[in-house]
């Protein structure tokens, strides 16, 4: 589903990413891991065009999209939730949702009842402004906004940061839903090492902008890992 190959990005002069190589299979959660500052959302805003890399390719399935803008991206299948959600704070739940609804190719005329099903609390917060919502709240639109495209891929750039347990309970159940559905490949970047394991087919660790392990979960050598995770 995703493909990613000897990825070089640089901020200005400043080299961030060194020859990475990344794959995500169709209905797998891959989780990439490893400290704050090594690369990690770097590489997910090169996978949506929000950064250009020096050189390298990035593909989707069948399609090089390294050149491609970030809308084409999301109408071509990436859903993308941010670090920090980034929802709307001044639209309504609603209006966000109807917002990511713009690059679903169907053109659903109302929200998918799915969604719904995922995060029950949205559907009696339709009209609030999404600023005035909870971390919590704001985390699960966030994820909603994202599914009511129908991406085939699924870009999470820790989802559990700040979240109260319940609500990391609740991500990790739609996630698994979402395997298990087989219709959706999720890279997930977690430092929150159970979650992680729990879910993914397989893992990437980054230092210093490089892939020094990666591994299928039910291979994966914790302490091997342990040092290029802040435990």
């Amino acid at each position: 589903m995703l493909r990613i190959e000897q990825l070089q990005v640089s901020y200005g002069e400043t080299q961030i990413l060194r020859d990475v190589d990344l794959e995500v299979g169709p209905g797998q959660i891959v989780c990439l891991m490893g400290r704050n500052g090594v690369g990690k959302t770097t590489l997910l805003k090169s996978v949506m065009g929000l950064l250009r890399p020096r050189s390298g390719r990035v593909m989707l399935g069948d399609r090089d999209v390294t050149r491609t803008p970030p809308y084409i991206r999301a109408r071509a299948g990436i859903g993308y939730v941010p670090q920090g959600r980034e929802i709307f704070p001044h639209l309504t739940v609603l209006e966000n949702l109807q917002v990511g609804m713009l690059a679903n190719a169907a053109r659903p005329r109302s929200v998918p009842d799915q969604i719904f099903a995922y995060f029950p609390k949205l559907r009696d917060l339709l009209q609030r402004k999404g600023g005035l919502l909870s971390g919590g709240e704001q985390q699960q639109l966030a994820i909603a906004r994202a599914l009511v495209a129908a991406p085939r891929l699924l870009i999470l750039d820790e989802p559990t940061e700040g979240i109260q347990p319940s609500i990391i309970t609740l991500i990790g159940q739609v996630l698994r839903s979402l395997k298990q559905a087989g219709q959706m490949s999720v890279l997930l970047v977690e430092q929150y090492f159970e979650f992680a394991l729990k879910l993914a087919d397989r893992y990437y660790v980054m230092e210093k902008g490089s892939i020094v392990l990666h591994g299928t979960s039910a291979d994966l050598d914790k302490e091997a890992i342990k040092p290029y995770l802040a435990f």
